[in-house]
């Protein structure tokens, strides 16, 4: 399968996932899960960054368009896009998976817990920028970290089901011809 067709259905199925199923589930007031940005997480490491914010824009303002909401979801969206290649650069050696795999998966970044320190501190920081656009206040500090860190493990739990599920089978790629 091309690149393109299974970035483009990973895309519609995780919007339709995120619409129809997990905005329509109420766990408390502190927990809001999140699994839409996962795309963003998931695109190939050689795109370009410019690129990527492009494609991260799209996303966010697509769920801001079935949430009616004004723009937080893509604000929120477009700042992981920034920061990704900076975590990657941090957990993963110079010379290290993004030369020797497609895409970010746990096989690529050598383990579970890299992996799972890329997708949290990624998530932990979408969905801070967002409840704290949500709330556009600091006004209740303990009920913004409550929210964060709950829906932020709750995300990560979902992540773990959805790599589960949808296994990335990721080819080690040689420099030789």
């Amino acid at each position: 399968m091309g690149i393109f067709i299974k970035n483009s259905f990973r895309f519609f199925l995780l919007i339709i996932i995120q619409v129809f199923v997990l905005n329509r589930i109420t766990l408390h007031q502190f927990i809001t899960p999140y699994i839409y940005f996962v795309f963003i997480l998931w695109l190939p490491f050689n795109i370009k960054r410019s690129l990527l914010l492009i494609i991260s824009f799209m996303l966010g303002y697509t769920l801001d368009s079935f949430q009616h909401s004004p723009g937080f979801h893509t604000a929120a969206c477009v700042l992981i896009a920034y920061f990704r290649p900076f975590v990657i650069n941090l957990l993963i050696p110079q010379e290290g998976a993004e030369t020797n795999y497609e895409e970010p998966s746990i096989k690529s970044f050598g383990g579970f817990l890299p992996y799972f320190m890329y997708t949290g501190i990624l998530m932990l920081l979408h969905n801070a920028w967002l409840f704290l656009l949500e709330a556009w206040q600091f006004a209740n500090p303990t009920y913004f970290l409550f929210k964060t860190i709950l829906s932020t493990l709750v995300s990560l739990l979902l992540l773990l089901i959805l790599e589960l599920i949808f296994y990335r089978k990721q080819k080690f790629r040689t420099n030789t011809i």
